[in-house]
C-alpha cells in the first residue's frame, strides 16, 4: 500500500512539474503606425576640457667627490689569511713527510 502511494505521489509531482517545461509557440501580429512627435531639439552639451598635466623639469645632481686621504692602507685581513694558508700548507707537508718516513720504516724492514 505504501509503495503504491509513493508511486502515485511521484507521478503527481512529475505531472505538475512538467507543466512549466512545456514548449509553446505564440504568434502575434502587430501593425506599426508611426506617430507624430513634436519636440524641441536637445540643447548642446558642453564638456569641461581635460586637465593639462606638465611633467616636472628633470633634476640633475652631481655625484659627490671621492676623497682619498694620503697614507698607507694595510690589508691586514688578506695578509693574515695568506699567512694562515701558508702555515697550513707547511704543516701538511711536514705531516706528509713524517708519515711517509714512518711507513717506510715499517715496510722496508720486511
Amino acid at each position: 500500500m505504501q509503495k503504491t502511494l509513493a508511486v502515485f505521489a511521484i507521478a503527481a509531482a512529475s505531472t505538475l512539474a512538467s507543466g512549466a517545461a512545456q514548449a509553446r509557440v505564440d504568434v502575434g501580429i502587430g501593425i506599426g503606425i508611426p506617430g507624430v512627435v513634436v519636440a524641441a531639439p536637445a540643447p548642446p552639451v558642453y564638456y569641461e576640457p581635460a586637465p593639462v598635466y606638465y611633467e616636472p623639469a628633470p633634476v640633475y645632481v652631481a655625484p659627490r667627490p671621492v676623497v682619498v686621504a694620503p697614507g698607507y692602507y694595510d690589508d691586514w685581513e688578506a695578509r693574515a689569511w695568506r699567512e694562515r694558508q701558508w702555515r697550513e700548507q707547511r704543516w701538511r707537508e711536514r705531516e706528509w713527510r713524517e708519515r711517509h718516513r714512518e711507513w717506510h720504516r715499517r715496510h722496508d724492514d720486511d
